[in-house]
């Protein structure tokens, strides 16, 4: 990798002198588009640099707000976006060929960008001056986090479609974002995170050489395009030597596998958000100090420092942050950047033997990976096959399991327990952001009001085209920002592709797993004694439904469930992510299981609940199926959720999965002995 990167300041004689700060963002977005521009252009005030725009779940997925499924989600945890006139409002007063804004959407990326686009043509902004990036990693979707849409083939196709228009209308835009951020909140280990996520980007540029659409030049410069966005996490020298690793390796793939001859477009190009699954809900103040420490680790090194930033806050693990929250994140950042000497000097690390040996060791490893996933046939077979999320699921059992053996330490969590109340917490609102239930109605007026008004002519022309030019393997783009001018839909747009190229559930990675808990911990040893009395008892092995309703796609803890739950002796029904109530039910009923786990972390809890409960009401089940509930909960919906039948609530806090098996016997052993 060269020494020279766009954050560094020359002076006349062309030497570095002191480096650009990186770009300061805060992930937002909430509520509804009023409230969410509000948000935007008060943390720009703060000195924040650039947007981040996170979309609500039904908008990531492809539904309109008023779809059956999409209701409890509505401004949970991003902004709802169903036509044109909500970015008209979402970016009201914010100039878009002033800003840089990133935007973390996957299978519906071409419709933001499109929406982007129109935006900026209604408002007569040259759109080569816009500058930003769609996230639109949809391998790391399909392993990681879950709102793709489209099946492998057809996303890649959507993606190459918006490397194409956008090398040639809007030339400072990256079409997609590498995302190994998620990959690493799934379980990646460093050597994984470098693996999967250069084997995508390697998926990509041959899907774009196959399309032939570029010149070699063009084809350079589309390189110098990609971008990445990492995580972070706590294993400080680990985490600097995987960035260094990554920039080297970058420039060796780019420069030897496709001959980019121009230094300048083999530079690694990232932002980060650092780890949020390793922040805790218990003494969550320590959060602080990781959040800090995890920046240090893409800040230190300036060969391999990141290009833009953004925090999670203290209370990631509770909830939804409120603005201030966000706040206190950006004033990490700044105080980083303007009050220390970090940025005045050449690259700390360069010569450091310890790290040179880490990160070599890590190319190698992750070379090797990257060979194993290509002899499979490359990113997308490695998806279809199941090897990759199995990989993934695999690493995140154990390190469940060295968090329950206490062998990996969590300060708050596994060791050092006791402790004073936190003050955080101590306020009215206990320290979380709680969505107003109204504020989703202004959401469904305003859609209702775009299809009142809108031309039904141009809307039926706009979607006739995009269906026929998908047919036709046409680029979509343009038909998609007519769409969007149109006023089109976000699930009319999704719907219409749906019809084209169907949907797509990828396999599960869970069969086959083990939970890496120590043979003779005291909670397996009591869980498997319970399994073996029922057994006794009942004759069968208990039998239990994990069920992911709703449109959150982050997996992870639904998948540990599944797999700690095998591992203890349960008999498992789990069929992955995106489940209606009723389909959980149904699952429930034909399984004729014990017992009903509900994983929810989006914040749809309240609302989903009860839809499943009116599902078990209508089936005649409510009292006999018994109903647990896990994920990121807020203790003041304890009581509601109690009081309509949930048994036991579970949350980050129950990190020893065994424990949790031994109490989700306990409620079936209670439901047995009021049956007999």
């Amino acid at each position: 990798m060269t020494e020279q990167n766009s954050h560094t300041i020359y002076d006349k004689n062309g030497n570095p002198t002191i480096d650009r700060p990186w770009i300061f963002r805060t992930y937002a977005g909430h509520t509804n588009v009023w409230a969410t521009n509000a948000l935007y252009r008060e943390n720009l005030s703060k000195g924040q640099t650039g947007l981040s725009i996170a979309m609500d779940l039904a908008t990531q997925c492809g539904y309109s707000s008023d779809h059956p499924i999409a209701k409890p989600e509505i401004g949970k945890v991003g902004v709802p976006i169903n036509s044109l006139d909500d970015f008209h409002i979402l970016f009201d007063n914010i100039p878009l060929e002033e800003m840089n804004t990133s935007m973390t959407i996957n299978g519906t990326a071409m419709w933001l960008l499109s929406l982007y686009v129109a935006l900026a043509e209604e408002r007569g902004v040259d759109i080569s001056k816009l500058k930003g990036t769609t996230q639109n990693d949809l391998i790391k979707e399909y392993l990681a986090r879950g709102t793709y849409i489209f099946p492998p083939e057809d996303s890649m196709r959507l993606i190459v479609d918006m490397y194409e228009f956008c090398l040639h209308n809007i030339p400072s835009w990256n079409a997609s974002n590498i995302c190994s951020y998620h990959l690493q909140e799934a379980g990646a280990t460093p050597v994984q995170e470098l693996a999967f996520a250069l084997v995508t980007s390697i998926t990509i540029l041959d899907a774009i050489k196959e399309r032939d659409c570029f010149t070699e030049e063009e084809f350079e410069r589309c390189v110098g395009r990609i971008s990445f966005f990492v995580n972070a996490g706590m294993r400080f020298v680990e985490e600097v030597s995987k960035m260094r690793a990554f920039c080297e390796m970058w420039d060796e793939i780019t420069q030897e596998r496709y001959g980019v001859k121009n230094a300048k477009y083999r530079r690694f190009r990232y932002g980060v958000q650092v780890n949020s699954l390793g922040l805790t809900a218990e003494q969550p103040e320590n959060n602080a100090w990781r959040i800090l420490i995890e920046t240090l680790g893409v800040t230190l090194s300036r060969k391999a420092r990141c290009r833009a930033l953004q925090l999670p806050a203290w209370n990631e693990a509770l909830s939804l942050p409120r603005p201030w929250d966000q706040q206190w994140s950006l004033r990490i950042q700044q105080i980083l950047a303007y009050e220390t000497d970090l940025l005045e000097y050449p690259d700390l690390l360069e010569g450091s033997v310890v790290i040179e040996s880490k990160v070599k060791q890590l190319k190698e490893e992750a070379y090797a990976e990257i060979n194993r996933v290509l002899d499979l046939g490359g990113g997308v077979e490695a998806v279809k096959s199941g090897y990759m999320k199995s990989a993934l699921v695999s690493s995140q059992s154990q390190r469940m399991g060295k968090l329950a053996n206490g062998e990996q330490i969590v300060v708050g969590k596994n060791k050092w327990i006791e402790g004073l109340d936190s003050p955080l917490v101590s306020d009215s609102d206990g320290g979380i952001f709680m969505v107003d239930a109204k504020a989703a109605q202004k959401t469904l007026d305003a859609l209702a009001e775009t299809k009142r008004t809108r031309d039904d002519a141009r809307v039926k022309a706009a979607l006739a085209r995009l269906a026929e030019d998908a047919k036709t393997n046409q680029n979509l783009m343009e038909a998609s920002i007519e769409c969007a001018k149109a006023r089109v839909t976000t699930g009319e747009w999704s719907e219409t592709l749906r019809n084209v190229f169907g949907e797509y559930r990828p396999p599960t990675g869970v069969d086959g797993q083990s939970m890496s808990i120590n043979e003779d911990s005291e909670s397996l040893a009591s869980v498997r004694k319970k399994i073996a009395d029922f057994i006794e008892t009942y004759g069968y092995r208990p039998r239990i439904v994990v069920g992911k309703p709703g449109l959150d796609g982050h997996s992870n803890g639904a998948e540990m469930i599944a797999v700690a739950a095998k591992h203890a002796g349960f008999d498992v029904v789990y069929f992955g992510i995106r489940l209606s109530a009723s389909d959980i039910v149904q699952s429930a009923l034909e399984e004729n299981v014990d017992l009903i786990g509900i994983s929810l972390l989006s914040g749809s809890h309240n609302e989903i609940i009860t839809q499943l409960f009116d599902e078990l009401e209508k089936n005649g089940a409510k009292e006999a199926m018994p109903v647990i509930l896990g994920g990121i909960i807020p203790e003041p919906d304890y009581d509601g959720l109690l009081a309509q039948g949930i048994k036991r609530i579970f949350t980050p806090k129950d990190f020893d999965p065994m424990v949790v098996m031994g109490e989700i016997m306990d409620v079936i052993n209670e439901q047995k002995s009021k049956q007999h």
